[in-house]
């Protein structure tokens, strides 16, 4: 088996259950804070499941970076879609947005934005950490 497909399932193992932790406490603060807030079984058992598959997803994905021989366009683009794909459709088979198109697009800008403003984040971190780096291995010589 392909090293990266392990590292892929590997670490979607590890992580997947933190889903349906997340989703525990949303439901618990849910309870909490309206008053009449109830799930019927099968609304639960769809919502385990499918953020478990979501952080199975994110947590895989995650390897996409690593490949060195891919150009970084193509590791963040299918990063991209992979978890595009993940949520939209766990978005929707869940009911957490209808689906309707005006809804999809607003639901595509705000994943994009925010996919965005989180790439730049950590690109901006990694780079300002190599260049600090640099200059301390600069220093030392």
């Amino acid at each position: 088996m392909n090293t990266y497909v392990r590292a892929f399932l590997h670490r979607g193992l590890i992580f997947g259950g933190f889903g349906p932790i997340v989703a525990g406490i949303v439901f618990c603060i849910l309870e909490f804070t309206l008053a009449d807030f109830s799930l019927e079984g099968d609304a639960v058992l769809l919502a385990i499941v499918s953020t478990y598959f979501l952080a199975f997803v994110q947590a895989g994905a995650s390897v996409f970076n690593q490949i060195e021989h891919w150009p970084v366009a193509k590791s963040v683009g299918l990063h991209f879609l992979l978890l595009y794909a993940a949520y939209s459709l766990c978005y929707v088979v869940n009911r957490w947005i209808p689906f309707h198109p005006m809804v999809l697009l607003i639901f595509t800008v705000i994943f994009v934005l925010t996919y965005l403003i989180i790439w730049l984040t950590v690109y901006v971190c990694v780079r300002h950490a190599g260049h600090s780096l640099n200059r301390t291995l600069q220093k030392n010589k």
